[in-house]
């Protein structure tokens, strides 16, 4: 699917086979993780309005969730792990105040070690979907043609391109987030990915078997 696509089907059609796709990574505890960052932890937050926060050990679940589905880097649990209780309560309620302005809401989140832009706005997505999507790789290499830069300029850049689209793709009968649209284009990538693992597989197992027959004779 072309990021450039209007076809409305075939965004429904990524994100509703999310959960399988979670599911076909066949990683511990991913399922009950993705479960919990898009269902419980935005309810949380938005009990605790009018002042918004999370916590060290939602943060922590968050990066454990946002590790799994992705790169695994077992340093920044540990540092987000350890981090203080009243400090992340505090750059998280200063970065939600922040909103809309992004690029101030993850400067505030961004002083928590162990926190860089893409950390930041998987918290962001949790509390606004509707403002700041989450900076996954598949998505960025969709969206902008490259995953690699990790700054903030360049999730400004995606922030823009997927609020966008999301406008574009929404109607009266359909309603699109900038977070739906990260989603849909997560799940469409790893579907891709894993038909053409199997493609590779197949045609492996076809060479095997032509150099077994070719043997027999």
């Amino acid at each position: 699917m072309d990021f450039r696509s209007s076809d409305i089907s075939l965004w429904k059609e990524a994100l509703a086979d999310y959960p399988a796709r979670i599911e076909s990574l066949k990683k511990s505890n991913l399922i009950s993780l993705d479960e919990f960052y898009r269902i419980q932890l935005p309810s949380l937050i938005q009990k605790r309005n009018p002042n918004p926060y999370i916590t060290t050990p939602e943060l922590s679940k968050l990066m454990q969730w946002k590790l799994s589905r992705g790169k695994w880097r077992p340093r920044l649990l540990d540092y987000v792990s350890s981090l203080d209780e009243e400090i992340v309560k505090s750059a998280s309620q200063k970065a939600f105040q922040s909103l809309p302005d992004v690029s101030k809401a993850v400067t505030e989140l961004t002083v928590l070690k162990g926190v860089g832009p893409a950390t930041a706005s998987a918290v962001l997505a949790a509390y606004a979907p509707d403002v700041a999507p989450f900076m996954s790789d598949e998505a960025m290499e969709a969206a902008l043609g490259s995953s690699k830069d990790y700054t903030l300029k360049q999730y400004l850049s995606f922030v823009d391109k997927l609020q966008t689209k999301a406008k574009e793709l929404s109607s009266n009968e359909d309603s699109f987030t900038p977070s739906d649209v990260e989603t849909a284009l997560w799940s469409y990538a790893v579907r891709a990915k894993s038909l053409a693992s199997k493609e590779d597989l197949d045609s492996k197992t076809a060479t095997r078997r032509d150099t077994k027959r070719k043997r027999k004779r």
